[in-house]
């Protein structure tokens, strides 16, 4: 097997694309952290070129199992300051450039 350089070992490491959800900050207890962090896979899995309607089922889905008033916002590129109900927040990434902040604030 030809070994690769590695200059094009470095190139190819930087343009590799995380698939996995990446947790960047969170505060809510593990169950629920996992239950929305599945959720937000499965809703951007199933709406992958609409963000919007991966946003709304993510916030109808969370209102419904931990009641109401619960924020969602899926897309690339975007700055954010929210004020939430402590231990109800969730900053993730997803696909490797889709991120999703999801937070409750009634």
């Amino acid at each position: 097997m030809a070994e690769v350089s590695d200059e094009r070992k470095i190139d190819m490491d930087s343009k590799r694309i995380h698939t996995y959800p990446l947790i960047r900050h969170s505060d809510m207890t593990e169950e629920m952290k996992t239950e929305a962090m599945e959720l937000c896979v499965t809703a951007c899995e199933k709406f992958v070129s609409n963000n919007e309607s991966a946003a709304k089922m993510i916030k109808d889905n969370m209102d419904k199992k931990f009641g109401a008033s619960w924020h969602a916002v899926v897309g690339e590129s975007y700055g954010f300051e929210v004020t939430h109900e402590l231990k109800n927040l969730l900053y993730m990434f997803f696909g490797g450039n889709v991120a999703i902040i999801l937070w409750k604030c009634a």
